[in-house]
């Protein structure tokens, strides 16, 4: 395949991509010290997929590369209700906790720095959050992915149970 080929297809898949944050680590040397970047990216198609990376590399550009290339692989398909999510549910993650509560059309996302964007990129419209605990980026985030991996729809309880949705929802 040639570069160029490769090139169009990423900028054809349609991604919404976060850069959440880019950290700077020093690591002391015997030269001296050695300066890398850290970045923590969420991927999300907008309709219900997900994905989170983390990368580290010399440069700010390649850390990010890395990070995008992480989040791909680590996609997901979340439970959705419409513009919402179908029940509230508990993130964790570390000291970090992250409370997911469903909410009515019109509502927006309700939803402070790292969490938003994870929540945007997953494509939820309706959703408000409360972020517990630890405030730190990665923390939140991974909470937070903790928890859309943890919804399960009506139909999935149903199909475990090997009952009805409606014996499930009565």
């Amino acid at each position: 395949m040639a570069r160029t080929e490769r090139f169009k297809r990423e900028a054809k898949d349609d991604l919404i991509r976060k850069t959440v944050s880019i950290n700077r680590v020093t690591k002391v040397v015997k030269g001296g010290r050695n300066m890398r970047f850290a970045a923590l990216v969420v991927v999300g198609d907008g309709f219900g997929k997900i994905g989170m990376g983390f990368g580290k590399a010399a440069e700010v550009p390649e850390a990010i590369e890395k990070a995008n290339k992480a989040a791909q692989k680590d996609m997901f398909q979340i439970s959705l209700d419409g513009n919402t999510i179908p029940h509230s549910t508990i993130g964790k993650y570390g000291s970090g906790h992250v409370l997911l509560l469903p909410a009515e059309e019109g509502t927006g996302v309700i939803a402070g720095g790292p969490v938003r964007s994870v929540l945007e990129a997953s494509g939820i419209k309706d959703i408000r959050t409360k972020s517990v605990g630890s405030n730190n980026p990665i923390n939140c985030v991974k909470a937070t992915i903790a928890g859309l991996r943890s919804l399960r729809s009506a139909e999935k309880i149903a199909a475990l149970r090997g009952k009805s949705v409606e014996e499930i929802l009565s």
